[in-house]
């Protein structure tokens, strides 16, 4: 397992991360993981090398923090050797879902920010979160509010770090000019969808993450499953994938089949699974910290994990980011092409 450096912190993170979106029971049908099998997958994970694991409050209304808690309970894991990480800004029970009651258990104000906290490290069974991430933007609190509960989070000693997930670029760099004028606690991360069939970051957000030193962690890497090598051109549904019950995120799916077959072909050559080439070709992307795999199946996670000691050729990663590649937009063409031989 390969360790890379987050950000600006200083902490040494693994390649892979382990994600629990599928711990639980009641998560846009995606949470089936019981708490017997979340142990043997933490288990295998921390085998593995992997010290990094991303969950949300917002998993199956807590459940996904609560069985993680406990499998680090029940493996008896030092504390001390794992990072974890959470997020915050999802509606916590139906009626904040739909806004019929509830109204303040949802977004980014500094009231259930730090009540969330609170139940998080409740159900995670511990003193401290490692990396507190506001896991989208709230379009109706303002950033200052957010990051003032924040920065108390991280002065009470209840949180270490502090990132975001799903910003646009203007909201992360205007967070950091607020957090360096009001000298309050900084971002050190995003959290982003990031695949061979969603490469729309690279327009901004990539860029913003190696100019300003952001960690950069990775979502959907297999675009929802998308490119595990079952959905082909000659079998578009294939029955039982995730996709059939929830089609997220979204894709082209003309230009993702053509991104398919080269997928193929690479994994044929290299006797591979084709996910372990797509999340391959993700590790060898410059800026890319921590790759977040998740599985509802052990044989799903121990291919993933295969992925980390997988080194594509020149030839390969070439042939995968040109039928994948994203065309070029405004302004970023003409940045390119005003700065020709520039460095």
């Amino acid at each position: 397992m390969e360790y890379r450096i987050f950000g600006k912190t200083g902490l040494k993170v693994s390649s892979l991360c382990l994600g629990t979106m599928t711990f639980g029971s009641n998560f846009y049908n995606i949470g089936a993981v019981d708490q017997n099998l979340a142990d043997q997958m933490v288990a295998k994970a921390l085998e593995a090398g992997i010290n990094f694991i991303d969950t949300a409050d917002v998993y199956s209304y807590g459940e996904s923090e609560i069985i993680l808690g406990k499998s680090l309970k029940n493996l008896s894991v030092n504390r001390e050797k794992v990072i974890i990480a959470t997020k915050v800004k999802g509606a916590m029970s139906k009626e904040a879902l739909h806004g019929t009651g509830d109204l303040n258990n949802v977004g980014l104000s500094k009231k259930h920010i730090i009540e969330a906290c609170n139940n998080s490290l409740k159900r995670l069974g511990t003193d401290y979160i490692d990396l507190y991430q506001i896991h989208g933007v709230d379009l109706i609190t303002s950033l200052l509010e957010t990051l003032e509960a924040l920065d108390i989070l991280v002065k009470q000693g209840k949180v270490i770090y502090i990132g975001c997930s799903n910003l646009a670029s203007r909201h992360i760099m205007k967070a950091l000019a607020i957090s360096q004028l009001k000298n309050l606690s900084s971002f050190v991360s995003l959290q982003a969808y990031y695949s061979l069939l969603g490469r729309d970051l690279e327009h901004e957000l990539l860029p913003l993450c190696i100019e300003e030193s952001l960690a950069l962690m990775t979502w959907s890497p297999l675009s929802g499953g998308f490119l595990s090598g079952k959905y082909t051109r000659d079998n578009p549904k294939p029955q039982g994938a995730r996709r059939s019950t929830f089609n997220f995120p979204p894709i082209n799916e003309e230009k993702a089949y053509d991104t398919i077959d080269v997928l193929l072909g690479i994994a044929k050559e290299r006797s591979v699974s084709p996910a372990q080439v797509a999340l391959a070709w993700l590790l060898h992307q410059r800026g890319v910290t921590s790759v977040i795999i998740g599985a509802n199946k052990m044989n799903q996670l121990e291919d993933n994990i295969k992925s980390a000691d997988l080194k594509l050729t020149k030839n390969e990663i070439d042939m995968l980011s040109e039928v994948s590649a994203v065309k070029e937009i405004y302004p970023n063409w003409m940045i390119s092409r005003q700065n020709v031989n520039r460095s």
